[in-house]
């Protein structure tokens, strides 16, 4: 039977493209192969055999254990660390290229379960969480969270530098046609800042979007108001990448088993904390909403890390709380005219 060969796109991680494919290829003696994929059809790529990468998914397996009440491992991967995201990678697709990875055809068609090494932070455990934070205890909990494991799990969600490269931008009302000055763009002082998603109430963080219309919207405007808008560049940081924790955190690159199961086990922490960041809050209510997403951004910021990129909510651009405002350059301000606000309802549950 012919030589089939894989490609990056096959699998959509960030560790396997980024580190260990390019190093497979590399490694190859004489010319790199490059052409069309013969698992997801991408064309004019780099390929690679499956069997080449098969110690670095050996590892990752190593995580799972046999369970007759469990998923495939194809379904495992794809949830636990969005791996084959391609249109192409289906189940089926995905099982034929595992089974040619790892040289059998019987292992993907058994059921697994992940390894039950620690608690996991389950989706429960954060309502509890929450719940206790917002009612009955707020710095001192009866159940802490484990910072040693989120310290951990922060190292591998560190947003790419040409993600924060360029322009971002902020937004302010203004009652006439006179824009703002740069120097009246950034944060609020600090007797005026209020509660946001990521700031207790006192302390000034800087709230920017990727994108102009980004900006505008966060700032909740009614049609035929004016809104001043500025733009910032930022140096070099470090920031804390909270759109989709899974598809970021690459299995690929850890160190064994023990750990890849140690961070599986705290992502969907961290995934509640995008949400939190992104949902939208009744401004009656953010002064204890905001609480735990508060709580866990300071243990970002002591962490060392410059702020956090999340998802917006009225949008498809990006938001960045940066922690220290000082940090963006500002670099002009223009005027816009809000032209037509959209809303969006459903049926509630």
């Amino acid at each position: 039977m012919p030589s089939r060969y894989c490609c990056a796109s096959c699998f959509g991680d960030p560790g396997l493209t980024a580190n260990i494919i390019p190093k497979v290829v590399a490694d190859e003696t004489g010319t790199p192969r490059r052409g069309r994929c013969d698992y997801c059809g991408t064309e004019d790529t780099y390929l690679v055999s499956p069997s080449a990468l098969s110690q670095w998914f050996e590892m990752v397996i190593d995580s799972y254990e046999p369970n007759t009440d469990g998923e495939t491992l194809a379904t495992l991967l794809r949830e636990d660390w969005r791996l084959f995201g391609h249109p192409v990678m289906d189940e089926a697709h995905a099982k034929e290229l595992l089974a040619d990875i790892l040289d059998d055809g019987e292992i993907v068609r058994r059921t697994f379960a992940p390894l039950d090494l620690l608690v996991t932070e389950t989706p429960q455990r954060w309502e509890d969480l929450r719940d206790e934070m917002m009612h009955r205890n707020r710095w001192f909990l009866d159940e802490p969270i484990d910072l040693d494991r989120l310290a951990e799990l922060l190292q591998n969600l560190i947003a790419p530098s040409e993600e924060l490269e360029g322009v971002w931008y902020r937004a302010r009302l203004v009652p006439n046609d006179s824009p703002l000055r740069i120097d009246e763009m950034g944060a609020p002082p600090s007797h005026l800042a209020g509660h946001g998603r990521a700031n207790p109430a006192g302390i000034r963080y800087l709230y920017l979007g990727s994108k102009p219309g980004t900006a505008v919207a966060e700032i909740r405007p009614h049609t035929g108001e004016t809104a001043s808008l500025a733009t910032f560049t930022l140096p070099p940081v470090q920031v804390v990448d909270l759109r989709d924790p899974r598809a970021n955190v690459s299995p690929f690159i850890l160190d064994s088993a023990e750990q890849i199961a140690r961070v599986r086990g705290g992502l969907p922490l961290l995934e509640r904390l995008g949400e939190e960041l992104t949902k939208p809050v009744q401004p009656r209510s953010a002064a204890f909403e905001y609480i735990p997403s508060q709580y866990l951004c300071e243990f970002i910021k002591k962490r060392g890390y410059a702020g956090v990129l999340y998802r917006s909510s009225v949008s498809d651009g990006v938001n960045l709380a940066l922690f220290e405002p000082d940090l963006a350059v500002g670099v002009d301000v223009t005027l816009f005219h809000v032209d037509r606000v959209t809303v969006d309802i459903s049926n509630l549950p």
